[in-house]
């Protein structure tokens, strides 16, 4: 799943459960790890109570193991009138210890009847035995409670039928509406299980480690199509004019990945090399939008095959686009749901960002086949070996497919933005306990997806990409059909040979006499488990402090904490136990080679083989660490970028400025080395790097706009459009270029128009009128659309026309730019109708509040009016998204991280301090108090220094 912290210890949280719902009774089910039949027979009052009033003989929020399924017969009849559904299923389990009870998860399902057969009943045709159900909703848990024990090592059958609501959230089962042309809104019904919610469709074991096969019945309407897993085998006509779709038994999997949908969405298709079917659907209005889609899902499908070396498991691949979605994509074996504007291409309103976007989601969730449906972590905990995996092979994936996009340089900000959160204190290791459905929900975060992406791309140059490929092989082709955990992943790294290379002895020598420069490093007894340990099992990211000295070079390793300083009190005691293995690189003015080294010490100490005027670490910025130059370091450095700057690597030049204002957030540079860091850039042709620079100053202006400190904003203005005026006059208004022309093009004429550059504003302007003119069928350039739209959105006649626009558009892309521009208002009447369109979800879906939300409070006119509504809707937000989901996390940090007064600290403070007296915790909390905290040390710091480099300036 694209783009997503657990502090409670299990056995407390268990105690305090029981404790709570149990009245009058002890809980002593916590000092037990896995109750047993007898134990539930001496001690019922020792366990929760169900709903019926009974015990109920399961304590703990994992299900026990004794009972494991091997299949699910399921059949399902959604009815999208009344927006309910029948159901059943037949379970067949296999025993693995005698037991009185069976548990199994179930979430707002009503549960009719549940039966047992025997292998012997079901070969004799004898009737199954009718089953006690009780429920425990606190833990979404069902026991059946069986008349006689069952017997280890034998098979059963468990039939239950069922029926529930179709939900009406993002999650289960759920109702999806949309609009046609001509006004009319059709619904259709859809799936989304992960990580928690495949519960809330069927009772299941709806945990990653109980992988089954699948056999898939679904009734439907004439009007409709039914779409699951595999492909259909047969459809059967019933009486009432019914259809019942009969599909193909899936390979073995875990409940997260099943899927079905029930629509009247067309297709377009096509095979690929090794003959699978790719079908990408839509509904029918936009099916033109298809086309991209199937072409690159084609492309990196055989991508795939090959890199992998093992072909696509399944016959078919569907790739849909839902109209009500709440994360980006969802990777359900075969049936891979995405949002709208996650798959959907149109030529006349997206831009070449979308365009990237759709290609790296689809690269994402195409990953996802192999890394987490053939191969699965455990359990939750372990949620990066999916999500880093594909968020790593979307660079590997897209760069090999579309060379043309250029990927390979905005993975850079992938790691960027990722050690923005890693850098406060509240982060958390990228492998972490999580328990709780709202924990779980938690861990798909920046942590999971990108800090896990960037240290397996440090770890591919670590290993080399050979090596490296053929340890990731050889880590699926193990463990297909199967799960696995971290220490897997490393031996299969460590030793990448495949099952075919082993000698007789059981050990692979195939490239033992490697002499390349990077397999050197494994005769210094760099073992990979050892070192990826220091990465995925301790958070946060390492700082390495650099002095030259001559020839020497001083090393010493640091725990990188932004808004802490090295004079505060606890900046000594968050250092302690920090210690990672830092496969460093680094060159030097003297010489293009790459040099190579693993810092396993606090200190060490390099020798140059000869004198350089500077050395420049972490070449190309492929490794997950920020690197301080004490002494002289960062002036030897910005006298070379003065000088010539094409001698450092571009990448290392975009990297250089990411860190140095990295660094003056942690107190380690001053804000005016940083900024002068940045003067070369008149020069830059490296679109990333001067992007880069400018991206700061912007950063700059809008935290000084948002706390109306006027003269350094308009000091900050002048500087940008004067610096910056050579680039920004020759920028042109069309969609020609390569893909970081375009990209250069939309940032910074937007940028420039936000500051009002009069050339801009009035290019935009006249678009703007022509657009509307012409009753919106102009075909503006797609990388200035969401320019003009903002430009035109600041007068009333604009705003109201791009509402009205927004109504009747079917592109996603052109409802993404315009509501952009909606959200720039300077009316904050405008901005309040908006929200309550957003929480109204007709004309603006609910899927997009959370966004819009976020854009509105970074609007100066709208950070009060976004933060007011979120504490005064509260209760109805949380009804519509729920804890610790995605849209939840945003709108709580969209909406106050860009605080920066210590009032604002205050009044964040309290109200997470009433949501938790409440029972609501998010580890988000604290992010977002740590980010305010970090804004108020910042301008507390640096404000006079800005003011006075600008006056120096300009």
């Amino acid at each position: 799943m694209v783009n997503s912290r657990r502090k409670l210890i299990f056995n407390i949280y268990i105690g305090f459960y029981c404790s709570a719902i149990i009245l009058s009774t002890i809980c002593i089910c916590s000092q037990f790890s896995i109750p047993s039949t007898d134990q539930f027979s001496k001690d019922p009052g020792a366990f929760p109570v169900a709903t019926n009033g009974q015990p109920f003989p399961w304590c703990e929020l994992r299900l026990p193991s004794v009972v494991t399924p091997l299949h699910y017969d399921l059949f399902v009849h959604p009815n999208l009138t009344s927006l309910d559904f029948v159901a059943s299923e037949k379970i067949e389990i296999l025993v693995r210890d005698a037991t009185q009870f069976i548990i199994l998860h179930s979430k707002d399902l009503e549960i009719i009847n549940a039966t047992l057969q025997s292998e012997e009943d079901l070969r004799y045709r004898k009737p199954g035995t009718m089953l006690t159900v009780l429920s425990y909703p606190t833990h979404e848990q069902i026991a059946l409670l069986v008349p006689e024990k069952l017997t280890a090592d034998l098979r059963y059958y468990v039939a239950i039928d069922f029926q529930a609501k179709l939900a009406d959230g993002f999650e289960g089962f759920y109702k999806s509406t949309y609009r046609t042309l001509d006004g009319e809104t059709r619904i259709i019904a859809v799936t989304d299980f992960e990580p928690t919610q495949a519960r809330m469709a069927f009772p299941c074991f709806d945990e990653p480690l109980f992988k089954a096969s699948f056999s898939i019945k679904i009734r439907r309407e004439n009007r409709h199509i039914a779409l699951s897993n595999m492909p259909k085998v047969k459809t059967t006509e019933l009486e009432g004019g019914l259809l019942e779709d009969h599909f193909e038994t899936t390979v073995k999997m875990s409940t997260y990945l099943v899927a079905y949908i029930v629509c009247d969405f067309n297709s377009v298709s096509g095979t690929s090399s090794s003959g699978v079917k790719v079908s990408i659907y839509a509904s029918p209005d936009k099916w033109n939008q298809t086309h991209y889609a199937l072409e690159a899902s084609l492309k990196l499908l055989d991508f795939y095959e090959n890199y992998f070396d093992i072909n696509y498991p399944l016959p078919k691949l569907d790739l849909v686009a839902i109209p009500d979605f709440e994360s980006g994509a969802m990777e359900n074996w075969g049936l891979i749901t995405y949002k709208e504007t996650s798959l959907l291409f149109d030529p006349k309103t997206s831009s070449i960002s979308d365009k990237l976007w759709v290609t790296k989601v689809i690269a994402h969730e195409l990953a996802h086949q192999w890394f987490g449906n053939l191969v699965t972590m455990e359990w939750w905990n372990d949620i990066w070996l999916n999500e880093g995996f594909a968020t790593y092979m979307e660079l590997i994936s897209v760069n090999a497919t579309y060379p043309e996009l250029q990927f390979d340089d905005y993975f850079l900000d992938v790691c960027f933005e990722v050690i923005k959160r890693d850098s406060l204190n509240s982060s958390r290791p990228i492998s972490n306990q999580a328990e709780t459905p709202t924990q779980i929900q938690e861990m798909f975060d920046a942590v999971s997806y990108n800090k896990g992406a960037c240290t397996l791309n440090m770890l591919k140059d670590f290993l080399s990409e050979e090596k490296f490929q053929k340890g990731i092989i050889h880590y699926l082709k193990k463990f297909s059909y199967r799960n696995a955990k971290n220490d897997d992943l490393w031996s299969s790294l460590s030793n990448s040979c495949l099952e075919g290379d082993f000698t007789s002895g059981g050990f692979c020598y195939s490239d033992s006499k490697a002499t390349s420069n990077t397999l050197a490093f494994l005769e210094e007894n760099a073992e990979v488990k050892e070192m990826m340990t220091t990465w995925t099992l301790q958070k946060g990211i390492p700082l390495v402090v650099v002095q030259q000295e001559g020839r020497s070079l001083r090393l010493r390793q640091e725990r990188f904490l932004s808004g802490v300083f090295e004079e505060e009190p606890e900046w000594r005691a968050l250092q302690e136990r920090y210690l990672w293995h830092i496969p460093l690189t680094y060159s030097t003015s003297s010489s293009d080679a790459i040099h190579r080294h693993i810092l396993k010490s606090k200190t060490d100490t390099l020798d140059l083989p000869e004198k350089t005027s500077w050395v420049k670490f972490n070449v190309d910025s492929n490794g997950y660490y920020m690197v301080h130059y004490e002494g002289h370091g960062w002036d030897q450095l910005i006298t070379q970028l003065n000088r010539n700057h094409t001698l450092l690597r571009p990448k290392d030049r975009t990297g250089l400025i990411h860190d140095a204002f990295q660094l003056v957030s942690a107190g380690r540079l001053t804000l005016d080395k940083a900024l002068d860091l940045t003067r070369y850039l008149q020069h830059e042709a490296n679109i990333p790097a001067l992007l880069k620079g400018l991206g700061y100053l912007e950063l700059f202006y809008h935290m000084m706009d948002r706390r109306n400190i006027s003269d350094v904003t308009e000091n900050l203005k002048d500087y940008i459009l004067r610096y910056f005026k050579p680039v920004i006059d020759t920028q042109s208004w069309n969609d020609e270029g390569s893909v970081w022309d375009r990209t250069l093009r939309s940032d910074l004429l937007k940028l420039a128009c936000y500051l009002n550059h009069a050339s801009c504003i009035r290019k935009a302007t006249e678009l703007f009128s022509q657009w509307m003119e012409s009753g919106g069928k102009l075909n503006i350039p797609t990388d200035v659309l969401k320019i003009v739209y903002s430009v035109g959105a600041q007068t009333t006649a604009g705003w109201n026309y791009l509402l009205e626009r927004y109504e009747l558009s079917v592109s996603g892309a052109e409802k993404n730019k315009i509501l952009y521009a909606l959200s720039t208002s300077k009316h904050q009447e405008k901005l309040m109708k908006l929200i309550e369109l957003g929480m109204e979800g007709k004309v603006i879906k609910t899927q997009d509040l959370a966004v819009l939300l976020y854009a509105i409070a970074r609007n100066p006119e709208g950070q009060r009016l976004a933060w007011n509504f979120v504490r005064e809707n509260w209760t109805h937000l949380l009804k519509k998204f729920g804890l610790g989901s995605f849209p939840m996390r945003l709108i709580i940090s969209g909406t106050t991280s860009h605080f920066s007064s210590r009032d604002e600290l205050q009044e964040v403070k309290l109200f997470f301090d009433f949501l938790k007296a409440q029972g609501s915790h998010l580890d988000v909390f604290q992010i977002v108090v740590e980010n305010i905290s970090k804004n108020i040390k910042w301008l507390e710091k640096n404000l006079p220094t800005l003011r006075t480099w600008l006056l120096a300036s300009i």
